[in-house]
């Protein structure tokens, strides 16, 4: 039923079938023609009102009193993580200088937020050693995309081998960004008993259109990869791209991937100073070698440093944005065009506050209490932590023999605790299993009250 209303744009019914007619369509349906009609919403919402502000407000307030507080922090991870964000980091991201700040097109009134992408880009290419890095990418999903690209682009080759415990989600947008450029994705296996990528299954399925392999290290299921020189050696032997994948907090403890050789770094930037927000809005993390060619073929923002002709004064500008979407359109690297920059903005603070040492001692804390937490869950009856005998830095499998990860979950529910991910229908071959994740956020009393509290559910 067609209705008009003061705060709903083009609602009039003699505008509606103006537009209709200039686009051509006898029905707004018909715009949503490619939606299967099973998916769509048939009949009228059960929408209460009218109501006035007022009863808008106390409705919605009822609404939100049925929330309930956790007791600590979640122990779900997957991708968004509990991480603590220091108050001088959201202070400086809600200045208005940054807060109302877009793309720095016109650096000669952007120089703030133009320096502010440089120093990230610098903190980022030291926190993973490598020598050029970008701003706006999405999240690590979607730099895993453009790094397929850029890596097809790179070598002319058509496939991307990836591991098989692999983030089905960040899989899932590979294949979207893949597929239409005419890339293939080919898994690799694992060893059943540590969770490593299995380099001569690798070997086996490498050829000459290999255009990249990627792995990431902590993998998606939190261990650390072990082989990363042998898989680089065995990439680059086939004149293919290392890109490796990483969770940024591990670094102030594992080595680096520009120090393994890889020749593309992605990741996610959320725990860098950016609060879960329901998952989102995230942060990409995307650099690379300092190659020419590697640099023109990057997706995203790249900010650059340079002198006026004196010498004597900096400044900040984008560059060799002929490789971008408002320079070249379809001939972009990228059609990225939006903007991250406020959560860059929020990693670069958060960066200078750490230091080196800062995310030394972040890393150690994290890595400590997922051992605590795995070695106090492993003691329960009936309960596997972790199922991979490798080294596991804040995520880590938890196995139920008894009792399924729907009851254990909602038991820990009950009981104000919010429990792992579950991994049953995303990787079914590992059984009744989940996906828990330990940071700093999480003190010994918490993870002791999980363990009472996992403890009571299997006994029930």
């Amino acid at each position: 039923m067609s209705k008009t209303h003061p705060y709903m744009p083009n609602s009039v019914p003699e505008t509606k079938e103006k537009m209709m007619e200039e686009i051509g369509i006898t029905s707004i349906d018909e715009l949503y023609s490619d939606v299967p009609e099973e998916l769509k919403f048939q009949g009228e919402l059960d929408v209460p009102g009218p109501m006035t502000e007022a009863e808008v407000r106390e409705d919605v307030s009822a609404t939100l009193e049925k929330n309930w507080s956790l007791r600590c922090p979640p122990f779900l991870g997957g991708g968004v993580w509990p991480h603590y964000v220091p108050a001088v980091v959201d202070e400086i991201v809600h200045r208005a200088e940054f807060l109302t700040s877009y793309t720095p097109y016109q650096p000669e009134i952007t120089q703030g937020m133009l320096q502010v992408i440089f120093e990230y880009q610098s903190l980022i290419c030291e926190l993973v050693s490598m020598e050029v890095g970008n701003a706006s990418m999405y999240d690590w999903a979607s730099a895993l995309g453009e790094a397929a690209r850029m890596a097809s682009r790179l070598t002319r080759k058509d496939t991307i081998a990836v591991p098989s415990l692999i983030s089905p989600g960040r899989l899932s947008v590979l294949r979207s960004y893949a597929e239409p450029a005419g890339i293939k994705v080919v898994q690799i296996d694992y060893d059943r008993t540590t969770g490593q990528l299995d380099i001569e299954d690798l070997k086996e399925k490498m050829n000459q259109s290999t255009a990249a392999v990627y792995v990431e290290n902590p993998s998606y299921l939190g261990y650390v990869e072990e082989g990363v020189e042998a898989i680089a050696e065995t990439a680059h032997d086939a004149k293919a791209l290392f890109v490796v994948g990483v969770d940024p907090i591990s670094l102030g403890l594992l080595k680096p991937p520009g120090e393994y050789d890889a020749d593309i770094v992605i990741g996610e930037g959320q725990p860098l100073g950016n609060h879960m927000n329901y998952g989102g809005p995230l942060l990409g993390i995307f650099a690379c070698r300092n190659d020419p060619k590697m640099m023109r073929q990057m997706p995203g923002r790249l900010i650059g440093l340079t002198q006026d002709l004196e010498g004597k004064r900096r400044g900040f500008t984008m560059t060799l944005q002929t490789r971008e979407q408002h320079i070249r359109r379809e001939k972009a690297t990228s059609n990225i065009c939006s903007n991250q920059a406020l959560c860059a903005v929020a990693s670069a603070a958060y960066l200078s506050l750490l230091g080196p040492s800062g995310m030394k001692e972040l890393s150690e804390v994290v890595a400590s209490r997922a051992r605590y937490a795995m070695r106090r869950i492993g003691e329960l009856p009936g309960i596997r932590a972790p199922l991979f005998s490798s080294s596991h830095f804040k995520e880590f499998t938890v196995g139920f023999r008894n009792r399924t990860v729907d009851e254990v979950h909602t038991g820990l529910l009950d009981r104000k605790l919010h429990g792992g991910k579950s991994l049953v229908k995303e990787l079914p071959d590992l059984g009744e299993a989940a996906l828990y994740c330990v940071t700093e956020l999480h003190k010994k009393r918490d993870i002791d009250r999980l363990v009472t509290a996992m403890g009571e559910v299997l006994e029930g």
